[in-house]
């Protein structure tokens, strides 16, 4: 067993972090990059698609029957509204908005007048979220999301007695890596199971050999092991929070970096 793992400490060139290259020129990764002169580059690995007003119509969800939506992320926003505009469905001035981050908050002018509506925005965390909804237990919810997503929202309305709708109206697909072929880097990067998901779609004869694969979150770290493959480097670690944090104590030890 040692034997295998001293062979997989390589010095590392070469990453591919599947997701879209960071908009900050001051990202950890363009540090990484050029503090242990590595080559990173960035690509999708699944990517967002509307779901057809027939394929929600099959849901049987009236939209105008809840009293307020609850959105997590600025996808579930476009895609909602979006399934309005389709169904030529107006939202009406007395519809409340529950609204993870300011961030996502702030995106909803994009649809509507925001001074004009009631919108209650959580901190940034989901529990933070909690709290504000354990004040509206009256409403009758609308939950916009994916066909793949987490469960704590669900579950806690579920748990506490709430009138809600989980309503999908987007869903995860994998892109097309065709390009990626016979292009080879020393380490893979994955964020979600549905990368591992993709990865196996696009190349369903893939070999691992001595490509290293790093993965944020301990769902990743089950893919990445459910699907046969070697996990070298997981993240969040005490000591190192953060993917580029994890990968950069990985390449310390086997560049012999300090």
């Amino acid at each position: 067993m040692s034997d295998k793992v001293n062979d997989r400490m390589r010095k590392v060139r070469s990453i591919l972090v599947t997701q879209e290259a960071p908009t900050d020129p001051n990202s950890p990764y363009y540090k990484l990059a050029e503090k242990y002169n590595l080559k990173i580059d960035f690509r999708p690995f699944i990517q967002v698609e509307p779901l057809s007003v027939k394929e929600f119509r099959k849901q049987k969800i009236d939209i105008l029957a809840h009293t307020a939506v609850i959105f997590t992320s600025r996808n579930a926003v476009d895609h909602f509204f979006h399934i309005c505009r389709e169904l030529k469905i107006e939202m009406p001035p007395e519809m409340k908005y529950f609204c993870i981050s300011d961030q996502t908050s702030n995106y909803l002018q994009k649809y509507i007048v925001i001074r004009k509506r009631k919108i209650f925005t959580g901190l940034k965390t989901v529990e933070d979220l909690f709290e504000i909804l354990k004040k509206h237990k009256n409403e009758k919810f609308l939950f916009p999301c994916s066909d793949i997503r987490k469960n704590d929202i669900p579950d806690f309305l579920r748990q506490n007695g709430f009138n809600f709708t989980e309503a999908v109206m987007y869903q995860t697909v994998a892109s097309d890596l065709s390009d990626l072929k016979n292009v080879y880097y020393d380490i893979l990067a994955f964020f979600s199971p549905s990368g591992i998901t993709s990865l196996l779609t696009n190349f369903p004869d893939f070999k691992q050999n001595n490509t290293r694969i790093a993965a944020f979150g301990s769902a990743t770290a089950k893919a990445v092991r459910d699907a046969g493959l070697i996990l070298d480097i997981e993240a969040p670690q005490p000591n190192a929070p953060s993917m580029t944090g994890a990968i950069e104590l990985y390449i310390k030890q086997v560049n012999g970096n300090k």
